[in-house]
């Protein structure tokens, strides 16, 4: 079994004894690639132009004077929530067959027209 033990050994690499560093690589041996450091690549040194200065700018953030302040009238926040609501409860209504002529995918239709009618007119809201 002596012979077992020393062949599995044989192509083990050794361990470093716990509390030592391991051996550091050469500094001889370039790494992976052709990698240069940041800025300095060679190619393109020559067609660069010259840099502009930057603009004097004081601390203070001025914002745009804006060219007109839209407002939304007051009757449509009103009229999203009706038309989202309406749509709902036509929906919920159409399920439970209170409405005439029983569930039919017409009121569906119907209570999907009022919800999409209710989000378009929320992306025109300002």
């Amino acid at each position: 079994m002596a012979g077992v033990s020393s062949r599995a050994n044989e192509g083990s690499k050794a361990v470093p004894k716990a509390g030592t560093k391991p051996a550091a690589r050469p500094a001889s041996k370039a790494g992976p690639g052709s990698a240069t450091r940041k800025g300095r690549s060679f190619g393109r040194a020559a067609h660069r132009e010259p840099e502009k200065p930057a603009p004097i700018t004081s601390g203070r953030y001025t914002p745009p004077i804006p060219r007109s302040y839209k407002q939304s009238p007051r009757w449509m926040g009103p009229a999203i929530l009706a038309l989202l609501l309406l749509g709902m409860v036509t929906i919920i209504v159409n399920y439970v067959g209170v409405l005439p002529g029983g569930a039919s995918n017409w009121y569906l239709l119907l209570g999907l027209g009022f919800i999409t009618s209710g989000f378009l007119l929320a992306t025109r809201y300002r």
